[in-house]
This record gives C-alpha cells, structure tokens and sequence, in this order.
C-alpha cells in the first residue's frame, strides 16, 4: 500500500505577511485550470494511500466546481482507514464546502484558524476575524467532522504572554481534537522580514517567546492535549498519521506545483510556480524542477534529524531496521555534546539505553539538536 499522497492547492484569498510557503493570490482562470491538469494527474495515481493530504495555499477558496472536480479525481485512491484531511482557511469553509468534503470522503479538517483575537489577526494579515474563526469550527463539528484541528500562532510581536494563555484556554474550549502551535517566524522574502529590517517591527525576546512555548505545553496537556511532536499537541488517538509519516522519513508522493516526492531515497521537487506547472503537464513534460539521491548515511541522518522531533524520540531497534545504522555510531559526537549541554537524554531498558529523546530544554532548542544530527 503506498504510504501519503500530498496535494499542493497554492492559491489564497490573500497572502499573509508571514508565509514563506509558495502561494499566490487566488486567480480563478489559472486556478481551474491548474485543477484540471492536477485531477488529470491525480487519476493516474494506483493503490490505496494511508494517508491523503490536500495543503496550501488554501484548498478550500477553490470555487464548488474545481473542488469537487479534484475530490472526484482522488476517487479510488483512499480506504476505510485512511486518514484524508484538507486545510481550510475561516473565510473560505461554507456550509456547502463543509458538505462536499464530507460527501467525498475527507475525514480530517485542518483550520488556519491562527488566532481568536482580532487585534493578533490584524497583525498577521489574516482575512477573517475572531467570530470567523470560531464559527467555523463550529460549523465543521455541526456538520459532522469528527476530526478537526486547528493553527495557532504565538509570539507576535507586542504579545503578551498572559494574553497567549486566556487564549489558549479559550481555544480548547472548542470542538477540536488536534491543535498545531507554531512560534512566529521571521522568513527571508516575507513582507514580515522587510518589517523587520526597517525597524517597524520588533520581535520578541527569546525568553518571552521560550515562555509561551511552555505555557503551551503544560496548558494544553491539562486540557488533555499531549504534545507528541515540537508544535503539535492531540486527544489520545488524534495524532495526525500523514505527519507521523513524514517526521518518520517515511515514503511519500507529492502533486501539484513546488510539491515534493519521496521514494526510496530519492526527492525531486515540481516547479514552484501555478502557471508553469500546468505549462509542462499539458505539454506532456515533467514538472519535476529539482531532484537528488540521498546517500544511505545521509537518509540516515535526515531520519534522526526529523525524528528527534517527536515525544516519543528514537527508538535504536527501529532506526536500525529502517536505516541499517547504528544511531549511536553514526552520531556519537552529536549525542555526547547534546547530553552535556541537557538536551537530550537516553531511554532504557534496565541498564540497557533503547533510545535517546528530547529533554524539556531540547524542545525549545530543538533545531540545533536536529541540525546536529545532520
């Protein structure tokens, strides 16, 4: 059975400052017909996938048409067990789109909801408000999702750590098995990294935002959400499969433009952009940009690089099997200066160490742990 079928929709209502993911304001001519050369290829796919994702970009300010059209192409591809979610942005789910996902198969909701505060809203650029955003979760449990997560941004400049807690004790109030919380971040090419360079905006400090972090952590896990991997917290039995895949190195088919595949060691990335992507496809050419075979000790090291991202760590037995390295030899340096440093440290069995995972620090300094991995 293959393993996760990413689909990449890279349209919005509008571009937020902060987003560094490619997208483009939504253009209903380019966005019809990039559907029509995405279900085209959506049909050629074989076998069942355990995992369906449709990302953006927001897939839901497609129009009725073009939505049901690439569902319809995705027909076949899924079973009784896979997990099928699609992102949707407040402002774009109606109730009529609410309908067509659940008639079509989609299982699993994922809503940028970002922030129930108007004023947080504003400052990220976002289209939809407070109200917005709650009504649309709502909604969705109305309607009979039974999976719903949801995003939320911390940190933005001028917030108040206090504020980020009332928030979050709001947010799990709401019909919500799933919420990702991700620091603001300043990425190179963004309107929010200009910002910051002239000096209009003034970012956190670090210790404010390490607060927030934990004040998310021990508040939602009161709520009953267990933090399984850096960002992302679940009720028990809603960790989201098609991340655990990729935070597992799993195999992966990526369609649409500057989407990736993944199979057998081998990554190759479609053109980032809408225009040509459908330019190539109807051409009958590949869209394949970029492509490149990873060494075995390479894949090794992105497996203990994504890995260590999660709760539960690596486990020595499973890296072995999956990769055919010791995990202790490969990285004996990196594991000696981590475990000084407190973060990180070793799971056992008796006397016996079994595997190594994140510390309450390494989670906040969890990109120089992984960055040392590779």
């Amino acid at each position: 059975m293959p393993q996760s079928l990413y689909v990449h929709i890279p349209f919005c209502r509008k571009k937020c400052v902060y987003c560094d993911f490619y997208s483009s304001v939504y253009n209903c001519d380019i966005a019809e017909a990039y559907i029509k050369v995405l279900s085209a290829e959506a049909r050629k796919l074989q076998g069942i996938f355990k995992t369906i994702y449709i990302g953006g970009g927001t897939p839901t300010v497609l129009e009725k048409g073009s939505l049901v059209m690439l569902l319809e192409s995705l027909k076949g591809r899924f079973g009784p067990e896979t997990e099928f979610t699609i992102e949707a942005n407040p402002e774009s789910l109606t109730e009529e789109k609410v309908q067509i996902l659940l008639d079509h198969g989609v299982n699993r909701l994922s809503i940028g909801v970002q922030s129930i505060r108007d004023r947080k809203l504003q400052k990220l650029g976002r289209v939809h408000d407070s109200k917005r955003a709650v009504d649309s979760v709502i909604l969705a449990d109305r309607k009979g999702f039974k999976n719903i997560s949801i995003d939320l941004i911390y940190g933005v400049w001028d917030e108040d750590g206090e504020a980020w807690k009332e928030e979050l004790e709001e947010v799990v109030k709401l019909p919500v098995k799933h919420i990702s919380c991700y620091g603001l971040t300043y990425e190179k090419e963004t309107p929010l990294f200009e910002a910051l360079k002239s000096g209009s905006v003034k970012p956190l400090e670090d210790e404010a935002v390490a607060a927030m972090y934990e004040c998310t952590i021990d508040r939602l896990a009161v709520r009953g959400f267990k933090q399984y991997e850096i960002s992302n917290y679940s009720k028990e039995g809603y960790q989201s499969a098609h991340n655990m895949n990729y935070w597992d190195n799993g195999p992966y088919t990526g369609l649409g433009a500057s989407a990736v595949t993944y199979q057998d060691g081998s990554r190759a990335e479609n053109v980032s952009d809408a225009e040509e992507y459908i330019k190539r496809i109807l051409a009958g050419k590949s869209p394949i940009a970029s492509s490149e075979k990873l060494s075995p000790v390479r894949r090794a090291k992105e497996t203990a690089a994504l890995k260590i991202r999660t709760r539960e760590g690596i486990d020595f037995k499973h890296f072995k099997d999956n990769t055919g390295y010791d995990f202790v030899e490969l990285e004996k340096r990196a594991l000696k200066d981590l475990e000084e440093e407190g973060l990180i440290k070793y799971l056992k069995d008796g006397d016996m160490a079994t595997g190594v995972c994140l510390r309450r620090r390494g989670f906040l300094f969890c990109d120089t742990v992984s960055s040392s991995f590779l």
